[in-house]
């Protein structure tokens, strides 16, 4: 049954005040002014599908949404609103969450499209109360750690590709250009599911401990419906349980010291035992040759590539379970930071990932799917040139793809 103008109007009215806006900022969006809009929201002007479509991205929610028969007046982005307010001062990254979730909706429907669905209810889930201190954050990222690694079953040798491990998790998974201070989201919501967004201007390393990073939110912080992380907010204490998780999830503590035993290190100066044989004990002592144990750069540089992290982040983790002392840190940070470690890496036959072509994964994934779409008669040429422009494909190349890809009769518009 269609709704009517007056019930669109509370609907828009009530989208709007969920995500703080005020009615000045979204007419000017419109290009209308206030007055106009005060009577869309009072039922008493019409309003256009073109109007009503840059309402529903302004708003981070699909057009079908505002016409169908019922309307729920919060959503993820009004949630995410609400959770962090200062958020909505920054039009930067609210303009990048709504380009989010518009890109989660398209990718759902997609997938949707050629047959694939995500269950959430299979998703992990971990009840943990919030964190109330610092070490109450550690400890639970610590835990919570080895308790996800223990129930994928993947030991404590390295982690495969976290957006692969993500999506095999139920978890749809994107690369946004963000804001250099935003380094991911995750975002749980009716129509999209669970995404978790990393910024593809970030470094490959950067990328996967993001990912790491958001997956414990998805765990353990679902009922917020959503989570922006901010190298601003570091010091909050669910950013530090996520932090504390994702460095034990990608260098579990055996795995670590496995790998450092591996080189001929990590044993103490100084060993003592006591024998015993049924009568008495034998004290026992021995020592490693001086020097012997010592960590160096180019020890880290094998670290890193093995667990698939930054020099910086092995650093750290070799710190934290005091395999290195801090003025160790601090020399080894120091010589990489000059550039040693990169030529260590380069020498020893480990060069690092290419960049590059990994920020383009899941744009192919994603032309994949929308061509996909295309081919099965899902979507039209015109809708197709809509989702490709999200991902930043120029409409040249597309009728290139399309050429190229052989999928068959002349582009037809939507309508024709």
């Amino acid at each position: 049954m269609a709704i009517t103008q007056e019930e669109l109007g509370k609907r828009i009215r009530a989208a709007r005040e969920s995500c703080r806006m005020t009615q000045e900022s979204v007419a000017g969006s419109l290009g209308l002014s206030r007055p106009v809009f005060v009577q869309i929201e009072a039922g008493n002007r019409s309003i256009s599908s073109l109007e009503l479509g840059k309402l529903a991205y302004l708003f981070g929610r699909d057009i079908r949404e505002f016409l169908a028969e019922s309307f729920h007046r919060e959503d993820a982005l009004a949630a995410l609103f609400r959770a962090q307010p200062e958020v909505t001062g920054d039009p930067v990254v609210v303009d990048s969450l709504r380009k989010c979730m518009a890109l989660g909706r398209e990718l759902t429907r997609l997938e949707r499209m050629v047959g694939l669905d995500r269950d959430l209810p299979t998703v992990a889930a971990y009840t943990h109360a919030a964190p109330r201190t610092q070490q109450e954050a550690i400890d639970q990222g610590q835990r919570l750690a080895e308790e996800e690694r223990r129930r994928l079953g993947v030991g404590c040798g390295p982690m495969p590709d976290l957006a692969e491990l993500l999506e095999s998790q139920g978890v749809r998974t994107g690369l946004v250009d963000l804001p250099d201070d935003v380094s991911g989201l995750t975002l749980s919501d009716r129509e999209v599911g669970l995404f978790v967004v990393v910024n593809r201007l970030h470094h490959h390393y950067r990328r996967r401990f993001s990912f790491a990073h958001e997956y414990a939110h998805v765990l353990t912080d679902r009922d917020r419906y959503g989570f922006i992380s901010r190298v601003s907010d570091r010091e909050d204490l669910l950013e530090v349980r996520a932090n504390v998780f994702a460095a034990n999830f990608l260098m579990p503590t055996e795995g670590v010291r496995q790998f450092v035993t591996g080189l001929g290190k990590g044993r103490p100066s100084r060993t003592r035992a006591e024998v015993f044989d049924e009568v008495g004990s034998l004290p026992v002592e021995g020592r490693t040759q001086p020097g012997s144990q010592t960590i160096k750069l180019y020890d880290v540089v094998q670290m890193a590539h093995h667990f698939g992290v930054s020099r910086t982040s092995a650093l750290y983790r070799l710190r934290n379970l005091r395999l290195l002392t801090n003025p160790e840190l601090d020399l080894l940070k120091g010589l990489d930071e000059a550039g040693q470690g990169r030529q260590l890496a380069e020498l020893l036959g480990l060069p690092e990932p290419d960049h590059s072509e990994l920020r383009g994964a899941f744009r192919h994934r994603f032309l994949g799917l929308a061509l996909e779409g295309y081919r099965r008669d899902e979507i039209s040429y015109g809708k197709l040139k809509e989702l490709v422009a999200m991902v930043g494909l120029e409409p040249e190349a597309l009728e290139r793809l399309v050429a190229e890809a052989d999928i068959g009769s002349e582009p037809m518009e939507a309508g024709e």
